[in-house]
């Protein structure tokens, strides 16, 4: 490693004890935080359940088009927060943005709904912690770093990597510790299904969904059973398909991990090869290649046939030639060069003895837990203090690019991209140029850095 990673994996580390031990200061517990949650689905409510455990706001606002789901999360939050009120409940995060009166607003819609609800919340004078991958395209990614840039806003992303203990404890131990010599290559990849075989038939919209608002400034498409809830990522429409919803998280995890800035190139080829039967429009098999010149980060995904590795179906393997590291969200292992069997290791921490309730909360993700707690302390204390967390937008929006890059790669053939900061522009020819903004369905308009 060089100095400048070696400094950047120990302020890493800092930060990680430093979260840990989180306690608000005198002005936050003086005040008492106000939050908005847009988007009170699945990991929505576990994102904003995991920030009651470490902070005592209050959760003043929800915002949801599903009118059974805004109700359903308003009662659960209303039995979770100290002050067992029932938040103020919207179909319209631009009503609730009205108010003026949050500290802290959530977004954790659908992919194709991060951008224009964060930039507006921003505008509002509310600092933003949103979902992974941050936009759809590499324009609307742009307006929301113009935005938190010209705001004065603190913006997290909920790629939670980057406070997960295990992580932080291989980075230490073996990156850190410079037991995997000079790195050359890493391997990213997702083996998964991803729920997107099947051909479920389109349905009438069910009374308690506003679909046109749902669909927002996407295209239109017949609603089906699979579009809402969860299942919606099977379609480009709203999303950026595996890539954009795994491959990011093993990309920026690597990205922290090894101290990586922008790739010097991307490329990508793949499609739909074997699950055609199906009516999801996302690539079933997809192998893509970011060059970021010294080190070659590769990713592959398939929807079908065997795991190479059971063990790591949705991982990074990071190889160096002293040994190798494979790192999940479940754990890590380290393997001396010609070892078979693990040097160090490490496994997923769970804290059931101080969160009793993350044993029986339904749907959540247990093993991410601790690091959402974590990702959170971070972010908190980065809002008191004014300074930039460790998923700040601008980082989230390198990985978010480079992925939706790889998915234009494949559009294009196969061509190789990349993206220039200085001009903010993709080069790899006019077409590219073109797709790095979506056509917005009317009367919505794309947000740009010049627009915000």
């Amino acid at each position: 490693m060089n100095r400048r990673s070696f400094l950047k994996t120990t302020s890493n580390a800092l930060a990680f004890a430093a979260a840990a031990q989180y306690v608000p200061t005198t002005f936050a517990a003086q005040k008492t935080r106000r939050v908005g949650l847009i988007g009170c689905g699945w990991y929505g409510k576990g994102s904003l359940f995991r920030m009651l455990q470490v902070e005592p706001a209050e959760v003043v606002s929800l915002c949801d088009v599903d009118s059974r789901m805004l109700a359903e999360a308003a009662g659960m939050v209303a039995e979770r927060q100290k002050s067992g009120r029932t938040p103020r409940m919207y179909g319209d995060f631009r009503e609730m943005l009205k108010e003026k009166d949050l500290d802290i607003v959530m977004v954790s819609t659908p992919d194709h709904w991060h951008a224009v609800p964060s930039i507006a919340a921003m505008q509002a004078g509310a600092d933003v912690y949103v979902e992974k991958p941050i936009s759809v395209d590499v324009v609307e990614g742009q307006a929301m770093v113009a935005a938190a840039r010209k705001y004065g806003r603190v913006v997290q992303v909920n790629t939670q990597r980057r406070s997960t203990p295990h992580l932080i404890e291989a980075v230490d131990r073996v990156i850190r510790a410079g037991k995997l010599g000079t790195i050359g290559h890493v391997e990213i990849c997702c083996y998964w299904g991803m729920g997107r075989a099947g051909n479920p038939p389109d349905v009438p919209v069910p009374d308690h969904l506003d679909y046109e608002m749902w669909t927002g400034p996407a295209p239109m498409r017949p609603f089906n059973r699979r579009t809402h809830p969860r299942g919606w990522r099977a379609f480009m429409e709203y999303s950026n398909g595996i890539v954009g919803d795994m491959c990011i998280h093993m990309l920026d995890m690597v990205r922290w991990m090894l101290d990586l800035g922008w790739p010097r190139s991307v490329s990508s080829t793949g499609g739909i090869l074997v699950e055609k039967d199906g009516n999801a429009n996302t690539t079933d098999t997809q192998t893509a290649v970011f060059d970021f010149d010294q080190v070659q980060v590769v990713w592959k995904h398939r929807t079908y046939g065997d795991m190479p590795d059971p063990d790591y179906p949705w991982a990074a393997t990071i190889y160096g030639d002293k040994g190798t590291l494979k790192a999940s969200v479940y754990k890590y292992e380290y393997f001396e060069r010609g070892k078979q069997e693990p040097a160090l290791a490490g496994e997923a921490l769970y804290e059931y003895d101080q969160y009793p309730e993350d044993r029986t909360e339904k749907d959540l993700e247990r093993h991410v837990a601790s690091a959402m707690r974590r990702h959170w302390r971070n972010y908190l204390e980065c809002v008191d203090h004014r300074t930039r967390p460790v998923a700040d937008i601008e980082q989230a929006f390198i990985s978010s690019a480079a992925c939706i890059m790889a998915n234009m790669s494949v559009e294009l053939g196969g061509r190789t991209l990349a993206y220039d900061p200085e001009t903010q522009r993709v080069t790899g020819g006019r077409r590219a140029g073109e797709l790095m903004a979506r056509p917005y369905r009317a009367p919505w308009t794309h947000p740009t850095p010049e627009s915000v």
